[in-house]
């Protein structure tokens, strides 16, 4: 009888753990693939634009971005998605600075919905 109560009372302790977990993932912060503005995004990327090329391949101080998410990987070797692109954004590394605290999660967004189009 002893042991019935704690098996059932183990079950609804996982069953409360999983549904914590996933609730935490659904709200941890904006999802890379989060729609932006693309207009926003273009208005945003003006400061990228220092240092990123997007109407051709020519490298500035940082590589062209032109055709980004027809790549299959970034500078870095990574896959190109939403998740490693916000990643170097928020990041940045290799004379880039991490715009993590310097962008909105809405920028950021619409950085990426702009990046789209190019």
């Amino acid at each position: 009888m002893i042991r019935q109560k704690l098996v059932a009372a183990g079950s609804v302790m996982c069953s409360v753990t999983f549904l914590m977990c996933a609730a935490l993932t659904l709200t941890a912060g904006p999802k890379p693939d989060t729609k932006g503005d693309v207009a926003k995004g273009k208005e945003a990327f003006e400061q990228c634009a220092i240092c990123h090329n997007v109407d051709n391949d020519e490298k500035k101080m940082g590589p062209s971005l032109k055709g980004l998410y027809k790549r299959k990987t970034l500078a870095s070797g990574k896959p190109v998605n939403d998740a490693n692109v916000l990643a170097q954004i928020n990041a940045g590394g290799n004379g880039m600075p991490a715009y993590s605290d310097m962008l909105s999660a809405d920028d950021k967004a619409n950085i990426l919905a702009y990046l789209h189009t190019l």
